[in-house]
């Protein structure tokens, strides 16, 4: 940029363009600087990003849960084959495609995942964020 300014100044003082429109050049170069700046941030990684689970109960029996993905990823197989070997919580995740959920976020899926309203009210969304 210091280098295109320097032009700018140069054409100004050959009289080739006048001050205004020289600083109106300026102006836009520092523009242009600054959103290439904006464009070029670091980007979020997926697994830095958070699964939230939101319910809220027409009886105010309300959930919120925050998960970074990251223990998503590395609790669910090893909580899968724990939860599926406990006779109570076996019939809770024996249809739970697991495989799914991984593949999800193997591929890094974005944005609101489920979003459910009940006929008495209930809500449940499922977003990551």
């Amino acid at each position: 940029m210091k280098e295109e300014i320097a032009k700018v100044l140069t054409m100004v003082q050959e009289g080739k363009i006048d001050a205004d429109k020289g600083s109106e050049l300026i102006q836009v170069l520092k523009q242009k600087v600054e959103a290439g700046s904006k464009l070029v941030e670091k980007p979020t990684k997926y697994l830095d990003k958070t699964l939230k689970i939101r319910v809220v109960s027409a009886e105010n029996d309300n959930v919120t849960v925050n998960l970074p993905v990251k223990l998503i990823k590395a609790v669910l197989m090893a909580g899968h084959s724990i939860a599926s070997s406990i006779p109570q919580s076996e019939k809770y995740v024996k249809d739970l495609d697991i495989t799914l959920i991984i593949e999800a976020i193997e591929n890094e899926l974005d944005g609101q995942i489920v979003d459910v309203k009940s006929a008495n009210g209930d809500t449940v969304s499922v977003i990551i964020e």
